[in-house]
């Protein structure tokens, strides 16, 4: 008779592996843009039949000049241009930036000073890359425009927020930033007008904090991309050109993208001095090397052909302006600023928030988008994304019949805030 063999002892389960890390650290660590996040949700919901408003996206609603248009076709069938072309930038464009920045901002500087990048978004992150070394800080207005932070972290470099808020017209002072100064501070990065919240530093102001970055020995990366959309009587002069002793610290950011309804060409630039232009232009060339060349002969025409579209453009968002801001004020519990710059309005609304509003309480201005997308179909970036909760951006570049009427679907929801 055969005796069943007694089972031994059960082996024990190996562990599991540990998690593998298949994604940086450093990349891990990015947000996505929250506005173009929000601008491809409100286009799906209207490709599936949905009536939504956008008021998400900073592009103007207007098209590209025709003659910038014809540049880039004719551009299209040359030869020349089907090829490689040097890395910072075709010499007829740097030409005509350099030609431009002195005619717009009274600032002289050399094509050999000029980047050509693929839209101001690269120009910046290519201006802090070849800048900041690995744990310098930036000081950083806020509100901020949301790529800002994450392409100081993407360098090394360490964000340091500057908050302003709608008592000082989401304008930073001297001594705001004095006080955020420590020995790690490498730059300051400025934008007026600003995005999100349109706000126009005044000259002097402008000039007293380029004073300031002199005196402490500060870089400047000053964001000049909406320089020309200023209304009601505003300026946005250029940083060097009020401060020219700091040109050598300093790094100008600008693009076709807002001036000429051109968001789509991926056409911007750096200038800045000598040194960190051929350092960002060795980045470059291993990076994208040249911008696509159709786009740089389009940018060419832009800059040197005929300007009266951009004042037809301000006249439209200044007329926008105006009525997105007096609807704006007619809701309980919104605080709305008048920007004088870019096409952007922030509304605060922390008043509304944890009061029911068609039955639901919402407690974040996160919430309060989702709201808005959800019941009024109209689709908004919330603050979170700007580094102030409690807040709302608005586009108002975009049609009147449409700005109108997302504002008044606002009305009806949010007017019902108990």
């Amino acid at each position: 008779m055969t005796t069943a063999p007694v089972p031994g002892p059960t082996p024990p389960v190996p562990a599991p592996p540990p998690a593998e890390r298949r994604v940086s650290r450093r990349v891990a660590g990015i947000t996505p843009s929250a506005t173009l996040a929000v601008d491809a949700r409100a286009k799906e919901l209207r490709a599936a039949g949905s009536p939504v408003i956008g008021f998400a996206a900073g592009e103007p609603d207007f098209p590209t000049a025709p003659h910038v248009v014809e540049a880039a076709r004719a551009a299209a069938l040359e030869p020349r241009y089907h090829r490689y072309t040097p890395a910072g930038g075709l010499p007829e464009l740097k030409e005509a930036i350099a030609a431009k920045t002195l005619r717009d901002s009274g600032v002289s500087v050399r094509p050999a000073d000029v980047l050509v990048t693929n839209g101001g978004k690269q120009a910046v992150h290519e201006a802090l890359a070849t800048l900041l070394d690995p744990g310098d800080e930036v000081l950083l207005p806020t509100p901020y425009w949301t790529t800002y932070p994450e392409a100081v972290r993407l360098a090394g470099g360490v964000p340091v927020p500057v908050e302003a808020d709608e008592a000082s017209g989401y304008l930073v002072s001297v001594g705001q930033l004095e006080a955020a100064r420590t020995p790690r501070t490498k730059l300051l990065l400025f934008c007026s007008p600003a995005n999100p919240t349109g706000a126009v530093q005044p000259a002097e102001e402008v000039a007293e904090i380029g004073r300031w970055a002199l005196e402490t020995g500060l870089w400047v990366l000053t964001d000049e991309i909406y320089e020309h959309l200023v209304y009601g009587g505003a300026t946005a002069p250029s940083l060097p050109a009020l401060v020219p002793e700091l040109q050598s610290r300093c790094v100008v950011v600008n693009g076709v993208a807002k001036t000429y309804a051109m968001t789509g060409w991926r056409v911007g630039w750096l200038i800045g001095p000598a040194d960190v232009v051929s350092a960002a232009t060795a980045l470059h060339s291993h990076s994208t090397s040249n911008v696509a060349n159709v786009s740089q002969a389009a940018a060419v025409a832009a800059l040197t052909g005929d300007q009266s579209g951009v004042a037809v453009m301000r006249e439209a968002f200044d007329r926008r302006r105006k009525t997105v801001v007096g609807m704006l004020r007619q809701i309980p519990g919104i605080a709305c600023p008048e920007p004088q710059g870019a096409f952007y309005v922030y509304p605060s609304v922390r008043a509304l928030l944890g009061r029911p509003i068609a039955g639901r309480t919402v407690h974040t201005s996160l919430e309060l988008a989702e709201l808005l997308l959800e019941q009024a179909q109209v689709a908004v970036v919330p603050g979170e994304a700007f580094g102030t909760p409690g807040y709302l951006r608005l586009s108002y570049a975009l049609g009147d019949d449409d700005l109108v009427e997302g504002v008044t679907r606002m009305q009806q929801l949010l007017g019902s805030a108990g």
